[in-house]
Protein backbone atom coordinates (compact mmCIF):
# COMPACT_ATOMS: atom_id res chain seq x y z
CA UNK A 1 0.00 0.00 0.00
CA UNK A 2 1.19 3.01 -0.91
CA UNK A 3 0.13 6.36 0.95
CA UNK A 4 1.64 9.54 -0.21
CA UNK A 5 4.07 11.32 1.91
CA UNK A 6 3.34 14.64 0.05
CA UNK A 7 0.49 16.09 -0.19
CA UNK A 8 -1.71 17.92 -3.11
CA UNK A 9 -0.35 21.32 -3.99
CA UNK A 10 -3.35 23.18 -2.57
CA UNK A 11 -3.70 21.89 0.79
CA UNK A 12 -1.23 23.01 3.37
CA UNK A 13 -2.86 21.15 6.00
CA UNK A 14 -2.94 18.09 4.59
CA UNK A 15 1.03 18.37 3.18
CA UNK A 16 1.37 19.28 7.11
CA UNK A 17 -0.35 16.21 8.76
CA UNK A 18 1.61 13.95 6.42
CA UNK A 19 4.87 15.46 6.40
CA UNK A 20 5.06 15.38 10.46
CA UNK A 21 3.10 11.96 10.57
CA UNK A 22 5.85 10.77 8.17
CA UNK A 23 8.56 11.83 10.47
CA UNK A 24 7.25 10.85 13.46
CA UNK A 25 7.40 6.97 12.51
CA UNK A 26 11.17 7.47 11.23
CA UNK A 27 12.02 9.41 14.01
CA UNK A 28 10.31 6.00 16.11
CA UNK A 29 12.97 3.27 14.27
CA UNK A 30 15.29 1.59 16.24
CA UNK A 31 18.06 -0.80 14.16
CA UNK A 32 16.44 -4.40 15.05
CA UNK A 33 19.92 -5.79 15.23
CA UNK A 34 20.59 -3.65 18.04
CA UNK A 35 17.06 -4.32 20.01
CA UNK A 36 17.68 -7.71 19.40
CA UNK A 37 21.54 -8.08 21.15
CA UNK A 38 21.16 -9.50 24.52
CA UNK A 39 20.89 -6.81 27.21
CA UNK A 40 18.81 -4.55 24.83
CA UNK A 41 16.13 -7.22 24.41
CA UNK A 42 15.03 -7.57 27.79
CA UNK A 43 12.95 -4.86 26.92
CA UNK A 44 10.76 -6.44 24.45
CA UNK A 45 8.63 -8.82 25.16
CA UNK A 46 9.18 -12.70 24.02
CA UNK A 47 6.89 -12.48 21.15
CA UNK A 48 8.14 -9.21 19.64
CA UNK A 49 11.78 -10.40 19.67
CA UNK A 50 10.34 -13.55 17.88
CA UNK A 51 8.89 -11.94 15.54
CA UNK A 52 11.62 -9.36 14.87
CA UNK A 53 13.93 -12.08 14.59
CA UNK A 54 11.16 -13.93 12.16
CA UNK A 55 11.50 -10.30 9.98
CA UNK A 56 15.24 -10.43 9.03
CA UNK A 57 14.82 -13.73 8.19
CA UNK A 58 11.91 -12.68 5.96
CA UNK A 59 13.94 -9.74 4.74
CA UNK A 60 16.76 -11.88 3.78
CA UNK A 61 14.43 -13.92 1.71
CA UNK A 62 13.34 -11.47 0.08
CA UNK A 63 16.59 -9.77 -1.37
CA UNK A 64 18.28 -13.15 -1.53
CA UNK A 65 15.30 -15.50 -3.76
CA UNK A 66 13.18 -12.63 -4.76
CA UNK A 67 15.22 -10.08 -5.86
CA UNK A 68 14.31 -7.44 -3.93
CA UNK A 69 16.15 -4.15 -3.01
CA UNK A 70 18.59 -5.29 -0.78
CA UNK A 71 18.81 -2.02 1.48
CA UNK A 72 17.42 -0.77 5.10
CA UNK A 73 14.12 -1.15 4.62
CA UNK A 74 12.74 -4.05 7.48
CA UNK A 75 15.95 -3.59 9.28
CA UNK A 76 14.50 -1.25 12.18
CA UNK A 77 11.40 -1.34 14.09
CA UNK A 78 9.00 1.16 15.19
CA UNK A 79 6.14 1.25 17.32
CA UNK A 80 3.57 3.63 16.61
CA UNK A 81 1.52 3.17 19.60
CA UNK A 82 -1.57 2.67 17.34
CA UNK A 83 -3.43 0.10 15.58
CA UNK A 84 -2.85 1.40 12.13
CA UNK A 85 -0.05 2.92 10.18
CA UNK A 86 -2.66 5.94 8.13
CA UNK A 87 -6.21 5.53 7.26
CA UNK A 88 -6.70 5.50 3.65
CA UNK A 89 -10.09 7.35 2.05
CA UNK A 90 -11.35 5.91 -1.19
CA UNK A 91 -14.23 7.18 -2.86
CA UNK A 92 -16.26 7.22 -6.17
CA UNK A 93 -19.25 8.87 -7.86
CA UNK A 94 -22.71 7.15 -6.41
CA UNK A 95 -23.61 6.56 -9.90
CA UNK A 96 -19.77 5.59 -11.47
CA UNK A 97 -16.98 3.26 -10.81
CA UNK A 98 -14.38 5.38 -11.47
CA UNK A 99 -12.36 6.43 -8.47
CA UNK A 100 -11.51 9.58 -7.43
CA UNK A 101 -8.08 10.14 -6.96
CA UNK A 102 -5.56 12.64 -5.75
CA UNK A 103 -2.12 13.57 -6.90
CA UNK A 104 1.40 14.52 -4.59
CA UNK A 105 4.18 15.69 -5.69
CA UNK A 106 6.69 12.38 -5.83
CA UNK A 107 4.23 9.56 -6.21
CA UNK A 108 1.58 11.38 -8.93
CA UNK A 109 -1.65 9.98 -8.47
CA UNK A 110 -3.53 7.57 -6.54
CA UNK A 111 -7.38 6.01 -5.97
CA UNK A 112 -6.55 6.92 -2.07
CA UNK A 113 -5.64 9.72 0.27
CA UNK A 114 -3.72 8.98 3.26
CA UNK A 115 -3.51 10.31 6.74
CA UNK A 116 -1.92 9.81 9.62
CA UNK A 117 -5.02 10.24 12.33
CA UNK A 118 -8.09 8.43 11.79
CA UNK A 119 -10.32 11.40 13.03
CA UNK A 120 -8.80 13.51 10.17
CA UNK A 121 -9.54 10.79 7.39
CA UNK A 122 -12.98 10.46 8.68
CA UNK A 123 -13.90 14.11 8.41
CA UNK A 124 -12.70 14.09 4.73
CA UNK A 125 -14.63 11.19 4.43
CA UNK A 126 -17.39 12.95 5.45
CA UNK A 127 -16.80 15.63 3.67
CA UNK A 128 -16.98 13.59 0.12
CA UNK A 129 -20.00 11.96 1.60
CA UNK A 130 -21.93 15.21 1.39
CA UNK A 131 -20.73 15.94 -1.94
CA UNK A 132 -22.59 12.76 -3.11
CA UNK A 133 -19.34 10.42 -3.29
CA UNK A 134 -19.55 6.87 -1.81
CA UNK A 135 -16.96 6.60 0.75
CA UNK A 136 -14.59 4.00 2.32
CA UNK A 137 -12.32 4.79 5.18
CA UNK A 138 -10.27 2.14 6.77
CA UNK A 139 -7.29 1.62 8.68
CA UNK A 140 -3.62 0.11 6.28
CA UNK A 141 -0.62 -1.55 8.38
CA UNK A 142 1.73 -0.28 6.42
CA UNK A 143 2.74 1.89 3.17
CA UNK A 144 5.86 2.43 1.29
CA UNK A 145 7.93 4.95 0.41
CA UNK A 146 9.05 3.83 -2.50
CA UNK A 147 12.86 3.79 -0.92
CA UNK A 148 13.09 7.54 0.08
CA UNK A 149 13.68 6.43 3.15
CA UNK A 150 14.15 2.70 5.03
CA UNK A 151 10.88 1.72 5.65
CA UNK A 152 10.72 0.17 9.35
CA UNK A 153 8.89 -3.12 10.74
CA UNK A 154 5.50 -1.77 12.40
CA UNK A 155 3.69 -3.07 15.36
CA UNK A 156 0.69 -2.60 13.13
CA UNK A 157 1.45 -5.74 11.76
CA UNK A 158 3.67 -7.48 14.28
CA UNK A 159 1.11 -9.92 15.19
CA UNK A 160 -0.09 -10.90 11.37
CA UNK A 161 -0.15 -14.65 10.26
CA UNK A 162 3.33 -15.34 9.53
CA UNK A 163 2.59 -15.69 5.76
CA UNK A 164 0.75 -12.57 5.92
CA UNK A 165 3.86 -10.84 7.66
CA UNK A 166 5.93 -12.10 4.97
CA UNK A 167 3.39 -11.07 2.05
CA UNK A 168 3.01 -7.43 3.78
CA UNK A 169 7.28 -7.17 3.56
CA UNK A 170 7.09 -8.71 0.25
CA UNK A 171 4.46 -6.79 -0.99
CA UNK A 172 5.74 -2.83 -0.12
CA UNK A 173 9.72 -4.40 -1.24
CA UNK A 174 8.24 -5.24 -4.78
CA UNK A 175 6.98 -0.98 -4.92
CA UNK A 176 10.76 0.17 -4.67
CA UNK A 177 11.27 -2.01 -7.68
CA UNK A 178 9.03 -0.53 -9.83
CA UNK A 179 6.22 1.86 -9.40
CA UNK A 180 4.29 4.21 -12.20
CA UNK A 181 2.88 7.35 -11.54
CA UNK A 182 -0.53 7.83 -11.75
CA UNK A 183 -1.49 4.34 -12.22
CA UNK A 184 -2.66 2.50 -8.84
CA UNK A 185 -4.04 -0.60 -10.29
CA UNK A 186 -0.90 -1.46 -12.23
CA UNK A 187 1.59 -0.85 -8.91
CA UNK A 188 -0.84 -2.37 -6.74
CA UNK A 189 -1.65 -5.58 -8.70
CA UNK A 190 2.31 -6.06 -9.41
CA UNK A 191 3.35 -6.01 -6.09
CA UNK A 192 0.44 -8.44 -5.01
CA UNK A 193 1.32 -11.18 -7.73
CA UNK A 194 5.32 -10.70 -6.28
CA UNK A 195 3.95 -11.02 -2.73
CA UNK A 196 1.42 -14.13 -3.57
CA UNK A 197 4.77 -15.69 -5.65
CA UNK A 198 7.40 -14.64 -2.44
CA UNK A 199 4.85 -16.22 -0.06
CA UNK A 200 4.61 -19.74 -2.22
CA UNK A 201 8.82 -19.82 -2.06
CA UNK A 202 9.51 -18.88 1.05
CA UNK A 203 6.94 -21.87 2.40
CA UNK A 204 8.67 -24.17 0.28
CA UNK A 205 11.68 -22.94 1.34
CA UNK A 206 11.19 -23.77 5.13
CA UNK A 207 9.32 -27.36 4.02
CA UNK A 208 5.98 -26.35 5.47
CA UNK A 209 3.85 -28.23 3.11
CA UNK A 210 0.74 -27.83 5.69
CA UNK A 211 1.04 -23.92 5.88
CA UNK A 212 1.36 -23.84 2.40
CA UNK A 213 -1.67 -25.71 2.34
CA UNK A 214 -3.54 -23.40 3.88
CA UNK A 215 -1.86 -20.64 2.13
CA UNK A 216 -3.21 -21.72 -1.36
CA UNK A 217 -6.76 -22.29 0.09
CA UNK A 218 -6.76 -18.79 1.21
CA UNK A 219 -5.42 -17.69 -2.17
CA UNK A 220 -8.26 -19.48 -3.63
CA UNK A 221 -11.46 -18.07 -1.51
CA UNK A 222 -9.83 -14.86 -2.10
CA UNK A 223 -9.61 -15.42 -5.85
CA UNK A 224 -13.26 -16.61 -6.20
CA UNK A 225 -14.27 -13.38 -3.83
CA UNK A 226 -12.80 -10.94 -6.15
CA UNK A 227 -14.27 -12.83 -8.76
CA UNK A 228 -18.07 -12.92 -7.24
CA UNK A 229 -17.09 -8.92 -6.58
CA UNK A 230 -15.94 -8.14 -10.02
CA UNK A 231 -19.28 -10.32 -11.45
CA UNK A 232 -21.08 -7.28 -9.08
CA UNK A 233 -19.02 -4.40 -10.76
CA UNK A 234 -19.89 -5.59 -14.10
CA UNK A 235 -23.77 -5.60 -12.96
CA UNK A 236 -23.36 -2.47 -11.63
CA UNK A 237 -21.08 -0.94 -14.96
CA UNK A 238 -24.28 -1.91 -16.76
CA UNK A 239 -26.59 -0.08 -14.58
CA UNK A 240 -24.88 3.06 -14.35
CA UNK A 241 -24.65 2.91 -18.14
CA UNK A 242 -28.56 2.31 -18.55
CA UNK A 243 -31.10 4.56 -19.90
CA UNK A 244 -32.20 5.00 -16.39
CA UNK A 245 -33.08 7.67 -14.80
CA UNK A 246 -30.77 8.56 -11.24
CA UNK A 247 -33.29 7.39 -9.22
CA UNK A 248 -34.32 4.08 -10.50
CA UNK A 249 -30.63 3.52 -10.94
CA UNK A 250 -29.68 4.24 -7.66
CA UNK A 251 -32.99 1.99 -6.69
CA UNK A 252 -31.57 -0.91 -8.28
CA UNK A 253 -27.70 -0.32 -6.90
CA UNK A 254 -29.11 -0.60 -3.63
CA UNK A 255 -31.34 -4.03 -4.52
CA UNK A 256 -28.05 -5.11 -5.71
CA UNK A 257 -25.92 -4.63 -3.02
CA UNK A 258 -28.40 -5.57 -0.28
CA UNK A 259 -28.55 -8.64 -1.98
CA UNK A 260 -24.49 -9.87 -1.97
CA UNK A 261 -24.57 -11.35 1.38
CA UNK A 262 -27.17 -14.08 0.28
CA UNK A 263 -25.73 -14.77 -3.34
CA UNK A 264 -22.24 -15.31 -1.76
CA UNK A 265 -24.07 -18.20 0.56
CA UNK A 266 -26.07 -19.31 -2.65
CA UNK A 267 -23.30 -19.62 -4.71
CA UNK A 268 -19.48 -19.66 -3.07
CA UNK A 269 -20.12 -21.16 0.38
CA UNK A 270 -21.28 -24.35 -0.92
CA UNK A 271 -18.60 -24.65 -3.56
CA UNK A 272 -15.91 -24.21 -0.90
CA UNK A 273 -17.49 -26.98 1.31
CA UNK A 274 -17.79 -28.85 -1.79
CA UNK A 275 -13.95 -28.73 -1.51
CA UNK A 276 -13.49 -29.41 1.75
CA UNK A 277 -13.00 -25.60 2.81
CA UNK A 278 -15.45 -25.60 5.91
CA UNK A 279 -15.61 -21.46 4.84
CA UNK A 280 -14.63 -20.27 7.83
CA UNK A 281 -15.60 -16.83 8.78
CA UNK A 282 -18.55 -16.57 6.96
CA UNK A 283 -20.74 -14.73 9.00
CA UNK A 284 -17.87 -12.22 8.97
CA UNK A 285 -17.60 -11.81 5.11
CA UNK A 286 -21.27 -11.81 4.58
CA UNK A 287 -21.65 -8.87 7.27
CA UNK A 288 -19.19 -7.07 5.47
CA UNK A 289 -20.56 -7.61 2.33
CA UNK A 290 -23.55 -5.88 3.77
CA UNK A 291 -21.63 -2.80 3.94
CA UNK A 292 -19.69 -2.36 0.31
CA UNK A 293 -20.37 0.26 -1.91
CA UNK A 294 -19.00 1.70 -4.93
CA UNK A 295 -15.60 3.07 -3.21
CA UNK A 296 -15.68 -1.01 -1.99
CA UNK A 297 -15.38 -2.16 -5.50
CA UNK A 298 -12.64 0.45 -6.41
CA UNK A 299 -10.09 -1.04 -4.28
CA UNK A 300 -10.82 -4.37 -4.63
CA UNK A 301 -10.10 -4.00 -8.61
CA UNK A 302 -7.24 -1.67 -7.80
CA UNK A 303 -5.24 -4.52 -5.77
CA UNK A 304 -6.29 -7.65 -8.18
CA UNK A 305 -7.89 -6.67 -11.84
CA UNK A 306 -4.04 -7.22 -12.92
CA UNK A 307 -2.56 -9.85 -10.84
CA UNK A 308 -3.31 -13.20 -13.60
CA UNK A 309 -1.54 -10.64 -16.55
CA UNK A 310 1.84 -10.55 -13.83
CA UNK A 311 1.05 -13.98 -12.80
CA UNK A 312 1.48 -14.91 -16.56
CA UNK A 313 4.80 -12.61 -17.23
CA UNK A 314 6.49 -14.11 -14.56
CA UNK A 315 5.91 -17.15 -16.00
CA UNK A 316 6.63 -16.65 -19.50
CA UNK A 317 9.90 -15.26 -17.80
CA UNK A 318 11.05 -18.58 -16.89
CA UNK A 319 9.98 -17.86 -12.96
CA UNK A 320 13.56 -15.71 -12.77
CA UNK A 321 12.12 -12.87 -10.71
CA UNK A 322 14.90 -10.61 -12.13
CA UNK A 323 13.83 -11.09 -16.04
CA UNK A 324 10.33 -10.37 -14.59
CA UNK A 325 11.82 -7.30 -13.63
CA UNK A 326 13.20 -6.00 -16.12
CA UNK A 327 10.04 -7.01 -18.59
CA UNK A 328 7.93 -4.79 -16.06
CA UNK A 329 10.61 -2.03 -16.00
CA UNK A 330 9.85 -2.29 -19.31
CA UNK A 331 6.30 -1.76 -19.73
CA UNK A 332 6.40 1.35 -16.79
CA UNK A 333 8.12 3.18 -19.53
CA UNK A 334 5.25 2.61 -22.51
CA UNK A 335 1.88 5.11 -22.02
CA UNK A 336 -1.24 3.49 -19.82
CA UNK A 337 -3.07 1.91 -22.99
CA UNK A 338 0.38 0.07 -24.19
CA UNK A 339 0.54 -1.73 -20.91
CA UNK A 340 -3.21 -2.51 -20.53
CA UNK A 341 -2.70 -3.92 -24.22
CA UNK A 342 0.52 -6.21 -23.42
CA UNK A 343 -0.44 -7.49 -20.48
CA UNK A 344 -3.53 -8.61 -21.97
CA UNK A 345 -1.66 -10.49 -24.51
CA UNK A 346 0.57 -11.81 -21.48
CA UNK A 347 -2.77 -13.14 -19.61
CA UNK A 348 -3.81 -15.07 -22.75
CA UNK A 349 -0.43 -16.57 -23.35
Amino acid sequence: MLAGLAASCGSVRYYSQAVWGGADVLVKRKPIDRLLESGRSRVLSAATRERLRLSQEIRDFASRELGLPDNRSYRSYADLGRPYQVWNVVAAPRLDLSPKTWCYPFAGCAAYRGYFNERAARRHGDRLADQGFDVRVGGVAAYSTLGWFADPVLNTFLDYAEADFAALIFHELAHQVVYVKDDSSFNESFATAVEVEGVRRWLRSLGRAEDLAVFERDRRRRRDLNAFLLEARAELESIYGSDDGDERKLARKAELFRALPSRYRRELVPAWRAMGDDAGGESNLGEWLSRLNNADLVAVATYNDLVPAFRALLEASGGDFRAFYAEVERLAELSREERLRELGGAAGR
